[in-house]
């Protein structure tokens, strides 16, 4: 390298930012990431965009009991069949 290049001041990371993006490495077992990227290629969009979502997708996902869901079901159903009747 030449001796004229100064990076002493230099800082790690990306040129360009990525707002709302972090970059890190992880492990993800290549089963798992053949079916994201097989998914992804068949939509038309990146598997990365596709984790992501399936991650959302996740964490959004009802967090109540499953007692307390079925519960909700069953009264609906009754709900019905009463307005039957």
């Amino acid at each position: 390298m030449l001796e004229e290049y100064d990076f002493s001041k230099g800082k790690r990371g990306p040129v360009i930012p990525n707002k709302g993006k972090t970059r890190i490495t992880i492990f993800i077992d290549s089963d798992i990431l053949g079916w994201f990227r097989d998914e992804a290629e068949r939509e038309g969009r990146g598997y990365q965009t596709a984790i992501n979502q399936a991650l959302r997708d996740y964490i959004k996902q009802d967090k109540r009991p499953i007692q307390d869901i079925v519960k909700e079901a069953v009264r609906k159903e009754l709900r019905v069949l009463k307005k039957a009747s």
